[in-house]
């Protein structure tokens, strides 16, 4: 198990995830569908075309989910309980097919859970960077994470 317990994290600590991604046609096309997100700007070239980008935008919720999935092996896997929320979710610039993403992770809190014990919340900030360390995306998230195990 690669994730941290509760007690690991310490405020201000900072991961930068070694991996990347680069995001093609297919991963837009297929999360755009299988989401029913028919929005032309995601999967009509023509319409796209068009537009003020020239060419599609990759989902933003796909830039999301994998810009918190590109987080889990160094914090999380197999330590957290649920994610609570997220927040502040921006985009400040566009992500494209071609687009090669990289992640940091800010802790920016951490607290016990009142009601849970032998846990606690800790909150995240991601941000996802393009290849020309372009920030693209950023979103605060709140993980309710599990405590050490007793010895």
């Amino acid at each position: 198990m690669s994730g941290l317990w509760f007690e690991e994290f310490e405020v201000g600590q900072v991961f930068e995830h070694a991996w990347r991604r680069t995001v093609t046609e297919y991963d837009n096309m297929l999360f755009s569908n299988l989401t029913m997100n028919v929005q032309p700007l995601h999967i009509d070239f023509e319409f796209a075309k068009t537009t003020e980008f020239g060419k599609p935008l990759v989902n933003s919720l796909f830039t999301l989910g994998l810009m918190i999935g590109m987080t889990v092996n160094d914090t999380t896997f197999g330590t957290t309980v649920a994610n609570l929320g997220m927040s502040d979710v921006r985009f400040p610039k566009p992500v494209f097919h071609g687009d090669t993403i990289r992640v940091t992770t800010l802790v920016k809190d951490k607290r016990t859970s009142s009601s849970r014990p032998g846990q606690g919340i800790v909150t995240f900030v991601h941000n996802a960077y393009n290849q020309a360390d372009e920030l693209v995306a950023i979103c605060e998230r709140a993980a309710l994470m599990k405590g050490r195990p007793a010895a």
